[in-house]
């Protein structure tokens, strides 16, 4: 078992509905189903997605993708968000340009990239 699918499984005992697809240019997209948001979103729950890059665990996760229906509770759109497509997947999903300060592939993991996901979400911003 690579450390990639190792990490996967631990990710999936967090949370069994989550799945991933290797890409074409060997990253693997991360799906993690309706993620909870507190109030402040304009819905209850979001689906996430994120790449585990080429060269992961030593090359860390950045950015992630929601449903692109995600608002704030007042109709603006989230900060530090836009229209950028995921890679070979293509278009039909919010952009969060939200990046770890410091990543450690010793320590760090899948996990560890879904909870700095869910910091960010729990800012309704």
């Amino acid at each position: 078992m690579t450390p990639l699918e190792q990490q996967f499984e631990i990710l999936r005992s967090y949370r069994a509905e989550i799945s991933f697809q290797k890409l074409p240019d060997g990253s693997h997209l991360v799906i993690v189903p309706g993620v909870v948001l507190p109030a402040g979103w304009s819905k209850p729950t979001v689906n996430v997605k994120f790449l585990a890059p080429v060269g992961y665990p030593l090359a860390r996760p950045d950015c992630f993708w929601t449903d692109s229906d995600l608002r704030l509770r007042n109709g603006n759109v989230p900060q530090n968000t836009g229209q950028n497509p995921i890679p070979h997947i293509g278009t039909g999903h919010l952009w969060f340009s939200w990046h770890v300060s410091s990543w450690n592939p010793n320590v760090d993991s899948l996990l560890t990239y879904l909870y700095v996901i869910k910091r960010r979400l729990q800012n309704p911003q």
